[in-house]
């Protein structure tokens, strides 16, 4: 049961009053009186022009409605014809700004009139439809007889115009019975108002009067109403009684009675300000699907923004994004798309990269993501190695040619008909082609595959939702491969939703916050600690694209951005744009700094600096963990959140051990970092073997990272298994030594790698890429780090490089550097 309350009479009460009242006395809507009037909407006015957006973002972050607008001119008075067209275009401004609420119209004038409130909404009613903006005359006045309004409303017979039931004025003043009201305003009913009497003009707190409530229940009951109860109370009625302390509670505690089964109200969950709402508990798995993950959000915040991009024209609430989701997914069925089916995506950050996820999981299948770098060798490979039946693609990216690349792997295109399953040589389960940037051959566009959806009923989306298990595979994440080919590992709705929600738990995601994702969707960092992060939590999302410094401090400024994620390179090439320092960071708060080399001095200035990110945090985990494993949390001192990588999440195991015995090392000693839980994937897709090797048989995934655990219970990753180098017997680890170059004020970066030695068995080798405009020696590197570190630790070779050779998915290919040098020292270039 939806219950709002009336602003009208409480003139004594700030506007910031009333939605505390409402926040507080569990209702889910305010009801404006006069938005027009100087009160509300005068300059800097909660409804001004200047404060409107600002006003209705509050409401949302509150986690309430303005279910609808009063305005109080009279549409039965010719003479203010003019007057009222003007009040009532002014309204549809504010509601459409204020999340398409109804404008309650009355007709209070006795005159007889019909004609002259036709011609009035033949006028206003076209600019409220294009609004979307609904318009509702009251049952007062001359439209206390229902039957003479009903027949005012069939004139129009239009969505856009229907009726406010005030149950006090159809039996108090029009003398008509429950039932004959229903039956002439039936699904006309869209808002309602009450309170209860004795007479006309005598009123009673809810219970106290005469009103027939039953039967009011039951007629709303009669046409499924699903609206709002707008309670309506003037203390001018029962002067005795001056306090919305005890009027609001008592109607919200009366109305529970009607509940169709016991009131058991759902506790949200507030953040640590107390200015946002989560469903959840933190730190508790939750046991639902993607799609009832964003059912469970539509229900609770219908009207919150979902998505608002602000370099394309896309913006919806999350009860619009579901209505995308369900178009789509209806498409897919159309397009043959069965549970377990693989749907890829090679496109950049764009809607149809969200509503394609969310849709396929939706109904049972599973989005292979496609990294944007791929070119057609590793787009081949991942098409025939996932046995892709759909694929959604862009144009390209970059220097990476999609169209050419599957018109090269598919020649068959040319000559097939959009829509009719396509039979590809090369690709043997590859049935559909969507290109949602232009028209290809033997390719849907993205709106003609929106339009399928018109052959398959909403209905069979949702029996397919309702028999998706949450430990179905629902998303395929192909591994960067820095050996061997990639591998598609394989990630459950179990395993994403919650890893997910445990990353929005720890940065205190909530209603309030407005993520930008500038990270790519083809990666976890994308899909699970930006995206799934904040829907689990109700969050609003500005996607980008794709990462560029002057449209992310853009979105910044324009967006009032509260968090977002990020690797080094993104903060770096932000914080050092021309547009950094006018970007307005006040509302900034949080946000993950992950990636190889994540220099904790970068971390703390992000938190410290002008960038304003105070409760930035880290997080380690690997894909075929979903991804995270462990993780600081926004609350944790600022050294545990910028020098570790925090401690295991709830419901996780984690461990270091040595990788020689298995055997679980002390705390601060080196090994290899293990885990188990609910996050571990399934396995590599048609890869068993690999599966058993990456985990053993008592269900520890095995990282390949060196880890240490401090005393805390924090752990500090300290490099790659494969990287550590053996000098000699000294184990070193090359991160250790990466990090201390980061301090010498010429070294923009850094690898240090293991290479061959005959006297040692390995030598320490660094490459390292200087600064703009700097110059530099091998024996001021080498004098640098024997003057702070020991001697053991202090490279053989120096080596000043302009990059570093990186795979597709821009890791940096260590073992090709340990080629490199090895065949560079045996020919005797490299001294």
């Amino acid at each position: 049961m939806k219950l709002s309350f009336n602003t009208n009479g409480w003139n004594e009460f700030s506007w910031v009053d009333f939605y505390t009242m409402a926040a507080d006395m569990e209702f889910g809507g305010i009801e404006i009186h006069d938005i027009l009037s100087e009160d509300l909407s005068g300059k800097n006015r909660p409804f001004s022009s200047e404060q409107i957006v600002g006003t209705a973002r509050k409401m949302r972050e509150m986690g309430l409605c303005i279910p609808c607008i009063d305005l109080v001119c009279d549409i039965a008075d010719e003479s203010a014809f003019e007057a009222n067209c003007a009040d009532i275009d002014s309204a549809i401004s504010k509601a459409e700004l204020l999340g398409r609420p109804y404008i309650r119209l009355r007709a209070k004038s006795a005159a007889e009139n019909d004609e002259g409130v036709k011609a009035l909404m033949a006028k206003v009613l076209p600019i409220a439809e294009k609004a979307g903006v609904a318009l509702l005359i009251e049952t007062v006045g001359i439209y206390a007889d229902t039957a003479r309004l009903r027949d005012v409303l069939n004139f129009f017979a239009s969505d856009w115009l229907a009726a406010v039931w005030d149950y006090h004025h159809t039996v108090r003043v029009a003398g008509e019975s429950t039932e004959k009201t229903i039956q002439n305003l039936g699904a006309f009913v869209r808002h309602v108002h009450l309170k209860d009497s004795v007479s006309a003009d005598e009123y009673r707190l809810m219970g106290d009067g005469t009103l027939p409530m039953e039967d009011f229940m039951r007629a709303l009951k009669s046409v499924n109403y699903d609206g709002y109860l707008s309670f309506e109370w003037q203390p001018s009625w029962m002067p005795e009684i001056q306090d919305p302390a005890i009027v609001f509670p008592h109607y919200v505690n009366y109305m529970g009675r009607y509940e169709s089964a016991p009131v058991i109200r759902k506790i949200l969950q507030n953040n640590v300000e107390h200015t946002g709402k989560f469903i959840w508990e933190k730190d508790v798995l939750i046991q639902k699907t993607f799609s009832q993950v964003l059912d469970a959000q539509v229900e609770e915040f219908p009207d919150q923004y979902c998505f608002k991009y602000t370099t394309l024209d896309y913006t919806r609430t999350y009860s619009e994004f579901r209505d995308d989701v369900d178009t789509f997914a209806r498409s897919l069925i159309a397009m043959g798309v069965k549970p377990g089916d693989k749907v890829a995506v090679w496109c950049t950050n764009v809607p149809a990269w969200y509503i394609a996820f969310w849709a396929t999981a939706k109904i049972g299948g599973v989005l292979v993501t496609m990294n944007t770098a791929y070119k057609i060798h590793e787009a081949e490979y991942l098409l025939r190695h996932s046995d892709t039946h759909t694929l959604i693609m862009v144009n390209g990216w970059r220097d990476s040619d999609y169209v050419g690349a599957i018109m090269e792997l598919c020649p068959e295109l040319k000559t097939a008909t959009p829509g009719k399953p396509l039979h590809c040589k090369r690709l043997p389960f590859l049935r559909n082609v969507i290109n949602c940037e232009s028209r290809q051959p033997g390719c849907l566009t993205w709106d003609e595959a929106m339009a399928m959806s018109a052959k398959v009923p909403l209905e069979e989306v949702h029996r397919r939702a309702a028999q998706v298990d949450i430990h179905d595979v629902c998303n395929m994440q192909y591994t960067s491969g820095t050996t061997g080919f990639p591998k598609g590992v394989m990630l459950t709705h179990y395993n994403v939703v919650n890893n997910g929600k445990y990353i929005g738990d720890h940065m205190d995601l909530s209603t309030a916050d407005r993520m930008m994702i500038q990270v790519p969707m083809f990666h976890c960092f994308g899909m699970v600690l930006s995206m799934t992060a904040c829907m689990t939590h109700g969050a609003t999302m500005c996607p980008l694209p794709y990462f560029s410094p002057k449209p992310a401090l853009a979105c910044i400024n324009q967006e009032h951005i509260t968090c977002f994620n990020g690797v080094p390179t993104m903060f770096i090439a932000m914080m050092q744009h021309p547009d950094f320092a006018k970007t307005d960071f006040s509302y900034m708060r949080t946000g993950i700094m992950a990636g190889a080399n994540c220099p904790a001095d970068l971390m703390r200035l992000a938190a410290t600096g002008p960038m304003n990110m105070k409760q930035i945090v880290s997080v380690y985990g690997q894909t075929e963990a979903s991804p995270g494993c462990t993780m600081s949390s926004f609350d944790d001192p600022l050294d545990v959140r910028t020098d570790t990588v925090g401690s295991a999440f709830a419901n996780v195991e984690c461990k270091v051990v040595d990788p020689e015995t298995g055997e679980e090392c002390p705390v601060g000693v080196n090994g290899e970092f293990v885990a188990r839980g609910y996050n571990i994937m399934k396995g590599y897709y048609k890869m068993p073997a690999a599966t058993a090797a990456a985990i053993d048989k008592d269900g520890w995934l095995h990282s390949g990272d060196l880890a240490a655990k401090d005393e805390n219970g924090n752990y500090r990753i300290t490099g790659r298994l494969k990287d550590m180098i053996i000098r000699g017997g000294e184990n070193i680890y090359p991160k250790e030594i990466e990090e201390f170059f980061y301090t010498h004020p010429k070294v923009r970066d850094v690898q240090v790698i293991g290479v061959p030695s005959e006297q040692y068995g390995e030598e320490i080798m660094a490459c390292i890429v200087l600064r703009e405009g700097e110059e530099s020696t091998v024996e001021e590197m080498k004098q640098f780090v024997q003057d702070h570190m020991a001697r053991h630790k202090v490279p053989r070779y120096i080596d000043f490089v302009a990059d570093f050779p990186m795979n597709a998915a821009g890791k940096i290919l260590k073992y090709k550097m340990r080629e490199d040098a090895a065949e560079r020292i045996k020919n005797g270039t490299l001294k």
